[in-house]
């Protein structure tokens, strides 16, 4: 047995007795759960993930069925994890299964990696734990593993280090249960060789680690370059009619929270006075500002200045404006939202749309 191979018998033997065994996408162990949950745990942990999951398939438990539901329903199952391009491409890549594989995820790494939102991979941790077949994964979770026990130094992201990365990833893979194998890596980075104080002393592939022989667990893997996030200020209106009802407007196909539904916004207060005027009558200084509220993406910071008017009427060019969306409070979880607006209108509003503004 190779030193390589001595690390994933290690790997599964610790995976026996301290692997998560009961995860909800292990029982029934579907190509159709697998996928999910692979895109599900993009960026997003286990715990916040599982909910999620539950509802998602209960609701959609195959591909023909995601296929068939409107973006709509999708993107409000999805509400409320995050990065929502993951649901977009889910749903677009269902459809192409349907058209292309008969309502079945192809068992086929080329035709995974031409489905909307699978990279190497997700398409590897697909195949091998659906169907066992010998392929790597590369999530954060392996490359910081990788980049410690070898002592690979440089950005992950690059594409040279990535690379390397991939090689040792693929040298590592044993001859027989693969399934477990990649479930033992995620478990393994996740719980044990965690970014900050990982838990050297309980390691299994502490004998090796370049990284705990050297002093430098902390170090690797190397972190990508800093840079300050740009900052960006928008005007977001909250506007209630006569019976409480929410102006939701959906968002563009592209973008920051594409296809979404939200509350109208601005980039200053006079292009947010001259929507205003343009679609709803009342006077746009009777609004009450509400306490602003921060929000991070990958490439910028985002600061939503709220203001809550209300009670506003609707001009007849809304009623008519298929982006442009009356809903009463108690609907609201039927649609697919933005979390900071979602919990903007919790915060504000009750389900019959009656609270009332502070004295």
């Amino acid at each position: 047995m190779t030193a390589q191979q001595d690390i994933a018998a290690r790997l599964l033997a610790w995976f026996d007795v301290n692997g998560r065994h009961d995860l909800p996408w292990q029982h029934p162990r579907t190509p159709y759960r697998v996928w999910l949950s692979e895109i599900m745990l993009q960026q997003t942990q286990v715990r916040v993930v599982t909910p999620y999951f539950e509802r998602f398939v209960a609701a959609l438990p195959d591909v023909p069925s995601l296929a068939a539901a409107a973006l709509d329903d999708v993107l409000a199952l999805w509400s409320g994890l995050g990065y929502y391009a993951r649901a977009r491409n889910l749903h677009a890549a269902a459809r192409l299964c349907v058209d292309r594989h008969g309502g079945d995820l192809p068992r086929d790494f080329d035709a995974l990696l031409a489905l909307p939102g699978i990279g190497r991979s997700t398409a590897g941790a697909i195949l091998s734990q659906a169907w066992g077949d010998r392929f790597p994964i590369l999530d954060g979770n392996v490359k910081r593993v990788l980049c410690r026990w070898h002592g690979v130094e440089g950005w992950p992201g690059t594409p040279k280090v990535e690379k390397r990365l991939w090689q040792l990833a693929e040298a590592q893979l044993p001859d027989t249960r693969l399934a477990d194998y990649t479930q033992a890596q995620m478990d393994f980075g996740a719980t044990l060789c965690t970014r900050h104080d990982p838990s050297c002393l309980l390691c299994p592939l502490r004998e090796g680690c370049a990284a705990l022989q050297s002093g430098r667990v902390p170090e690797l893997p190397t972190p990508k370059p800093g840079k300050p996030l740009p900052e960006r200020e928008v005007i977001v209106l909250l506007l209630q009619d006569g019976d409480g009802r929410v102006l939701l407007q959906r968002r563009p196909p592209v973008g920051i929270w594409a296809a979404l539904w939200s509350l109208p916004e601005a980039a200053d207060h006079d292009a947010a006075r001259n929507w205003f005027r343009s679609h709803v009558d009342d006077d746009y200084d009777n609004g009450r500002a509400l306490p602003s509220i921060a929000h991070g993406f990958t490439h910028y910071r985002l600061q939503l200045h709220p203001l809550h008017c209300r009670p506003v009427a609707p001009r007849t060019a809304v009623r008519d404006n298929a982006d442009l969306r009356w809903v009463a409070p108690a609907e609201l979880g039927t649609l697919g939202i933005p979390s900071p607006i979602r919990r903007l209108l919790e915060r504000e509003i009750d389900p019959a749309g009656n609270k009332p503004p502070p004295p």
